[in-house]
């Protein structure tokens, strides 16, 4: 048995690897589309058809990473958020793969990317298209959040601002709480609970972990714009610190 089961991991492991691949040609294709695209659609259905077409890939991602028995997103919880404007959906953020568990299902949702991202051929036109939103500057940040939101949209915001690296959560950083009380925005909360250290921070693409890849997406409490956004920030990190689900850990030997 055990023999067999070494035999299985090149062929999972390809398996795997060609998942990664398709989304990448996907996103790679979609980007040419929307680079022509950009320039010729109005501002809001360019947003709206960036968007939806977005979310739509990633839920192609994740049914076919289940057909081929990789991965398991339990995210169904997310479905009753689909058509709420004017929401900050605010989560924990174990993995890489986070934004792309919340967007498949908030077809309405923008990101805040690095600058960086922006530049990124599988990426910066359908982003651009989509209207995400770049973190050039704080203030340049909460400006377009709050314009997005007040059209109409979602903001999927990661308070942590990367990988979780320090249990149970990161410190969190500022700017949600802001953002919301300048919108009038509710913050809903999410917990992404993560069984497998797939793409933990600093776990490579390459290396395959024990499978099936597992996750799954809780509704947390929902928060009110706050007056004292300060106190606002520390209550969301103790909610989440106290709330959050412990994950495999990403161990130095994980990431070798």
């Amino acid at each position: 048995m055990k023999h067999l089961l070494w035999l299985l991991l090149p062929l999972q492991w390809l398996v795997l690897q060609q998942m990664l691949l398709l989304l990448g040609l996907g996103s790679l294709l979609w980007c040419g589309v929307a680079l022509l695209l950009y320039p010729l659609l109005p501002q809001a259905a360019g947003r709206h058809i960036g968007r939806v077409t977005i979310a739509a890939g990633y839920r192609a991602f994740w049914g076919l990473a289940r057909g081929a028995g990789m991965m398991r997103l339990h995210s169904q919880s997310l479905d009753a958020l689909r058509d709420e404007p004017g929401l900050i959906v605010v989560a924990n953020h174990p993995s890489m793969l986070d934004a792309m568990m919340l967007v498949a299902r908030l077809p309405r949702s923008a990101c805040i990317m690095k600058a960086s991202l922006m530049r990124n051929p599988f990426l910066a036109p359908g982003a651009r298209l989509a209207r995400y939103i770049r973190n050039d500057s704080p203030r340049g940040v909460v400006t377009l959040a709050v314009q997005d939101l007040q059209q109409g949209g979602q903001l999927v915001l990661f308070p942590e601002g990367t990988r979780t690296t320090t249990r149970p959560v990161n410190p969190f950083r500022g700017g949600v709480s802001l953002i919301a009380k300048r919108a009038g925005a509710p913050i809903q909360t999410v917990f992404i609970d993560a069984h497998s250290p797939y793409l933990c921070n600093g776990w490579p693409l390459w290396r395959l972990p024990p499978l099936p890849i597992e996750f799954t997406v809780r509704l947390g409490r929902r928060f009110a714009p706050s007056e004292d956004v300060a106190a606002q920030l520390r209550e969301l990190e103790a909610y989440f610190a106290a709330g959050v689900r412990q994950t495999p850990v990403c161990t130095d030997r994980a990431r070798l």
